[in-house]
C-alpha cells in the first residue's frame, strides 16, 4: 500500500535516530503498534527496552505514562480508585496511569498475580471497570510491557492468559561493536531522545490503522495460517498449541507485513517472517521437550518448515 509504506518509514527512521542498529526489533514494535496490539519486550537489562517505548510514544505525539512494577503494588494502582468527595457527597473516580495511549509496564513480572490481572480487561477489551463502573481507554491504545527473562528471584512469572494477550514478543538482543561505538558517540553530549520529535499525528495513526484491515488475503493464505495453527496443536513436542486469537494475530501482523512491504495482498513469507514472534510465547512446551532443550521458537521453525506452502494466486484477482 503506498500510503502506509512511507509512513512506516518515516516511523522507523525517527525512532532509529534513538534505537541502533535493531531494525527488525523496531519493525515488530510498529507491527504490534498498526494491529492495535500489545508487545511483551523481552531482554536483558540495559539494552533499550524502556528507551524504545519512550522513543514511540514520542514519536507519535501520543500521551505516555510509565508503570514500575513492584511486589507491593495494588491494582488500584494501575486502574485508579473511587474516593468520596465530602463537599459534593458522592464517589468521583481518580484513573491511574492505564489511562493513557502508550503505557509502559516496567518489569511486568515484577508485580503480584493480583495487580498483573488489573491489565487483563484494559488489553483486551480496552477498557477498566471500577466498582461496578466502566470507562474507555483512549485511542490508540498500546501496552508495551518488559520483562527479564534471566532473573527469576523475586519475579512472578506471567499466567497463559496473560502471555496470550500480547500480540507479539519482542528480544532486542545486544548491539554488535560498530552499532555500540555509535551508541557512544551519539549519547556523548546529551541523549537523543532528549531531542526526538513526534513526526506521526494522531488521526494519521488512526487512519492508517483502518487501512491495514483493508489488505487482501486469499483462502489459500486463510487456510495455510489455520493449517500452521492447528499443526501446533498436535505437536507432540508442544503442551499446549497456539489458541484462536493466535490466529487472528497472525492474521493481523501478516497484514501489516504486506502493506509495509508496499504490496495489497498477503504472500505466505508475510506470514512465515511474524510466526515466531506472534506464536512462540502462546505455546508450552512439553517437559521431555524440554529435556531435550528445545525451546518454543525453534518448535516453530520446524512446524513452519515442514508445512507446505500453498500455490495459486494471492492477488485481489484471485477472489474474482
Amino acid at each position: 500500500m503506498p500510503e502506509i509504506q512511507p509512513f512506516c518509514s518515516k516511523l522507523i527512521k525517527n525512532l532509529e535516530k534513538v534505537i541502533i542498529g535493531k531494525r527488525e526489533s523496531v519493525e515488530l514494535i510498529i507491527v504490534g503498534l498498526l494491529c492495535q496490539g500489545h508487545v511483551l519486550i523481552e531482554d536483558v537489562p540495559g539494552v533499550g527496552k524502556t528507551v524504545l517505548a519512550r522513543s514511540l510514544a514520542k514519536s507519535l505525539g501520543c500521551s505516555f505514562n510509565r508503570l514500575q512494577f513492584t511486589p507491593d503494588m495494588l491494582p488500584s494502582d494501575v486502574t485508579g480508585v473511587s474516593i468520596y468527595d465530602q463537599k459534593k457527597g458522592v464517589f468521583e473516580f481518580r484513573s491511574g496511569p492505564i489511562f493513557s495511549q502508550i503505557v509502559l509496564v516496567d518489569e511486568i513480572n515484577r508485580a503480584t498475580p493480583k495487580t498483573q490481572a488489573a491489565l487483563l480487561e484494559a488489553m483486551e477489551e480496552r477498557q477498566v471497570t471500577v466498582d461496578g463502573k466502566t470507562y474507555p481507554l483512549p485511542k490508540p491504545f498500546m501496552v508495551l510491557a518488559t520483562q527479564n527473562p534471566i532473573e527469576y528471584e523475586g519475579t512472578f512469572p506471567l499466567p497463559e492468559a496473560q502471555l496470550d494477550r500480547f500480540l507479539l514478543r519482542v528480544r532486542l538482543g545486544y548491539p554488535n561493536t560498530a552499532d555500540e561505538i555509535e551508541i557512544l558517540d551519539r549519547q556523548q553530549l546529551q541523549h537523543p531522545i532528549d531531542i526526538l520529535k513526534h513526526v506521526i499525528e494522531e488521526n494519521e495513526l488512526l487512519g492508517v490503522m483502518e487501512e491495514i484491515k483493508k489488505i487482501f488475503v486469499s483462502i489459500s493464505i486463510k487456510r495455510y495460517l489455520v493449517d500452521l495453527i492447528n499443526r501446533t496443536r498436535q505437536n507432540n513436542d508442544l503442551y499446549l498449541g497456539a489458541s484462536p486469537r493466535g490466529s487472528l494475530a497472525l492474521y493481523r501482523t501478516s497484514q501489516v507485513t504486506a502493506a509495509m512491504a508496499g504490496r495489497d495482498y498477503v504472500l505466505p513469507d508475510d506470514i512465515k517472517k511474524r510466526a515466531v514472534p506472534v506464536l512462540a510465547h502462546r505455546v508450552i512446551v512439553g517437559m521431555e521437550a524440554r529435556l531435550k532443550e528445545l525451546s518454543s521458537e525453534k518448535i516453530i521453525k520446524e512446524i513452519l518448515e515442514s508445512t507446505p506452502v500453498p500455490g495459486g494466486d494471492y492477488t485481489p484477482s484471485a477472489k474474482k
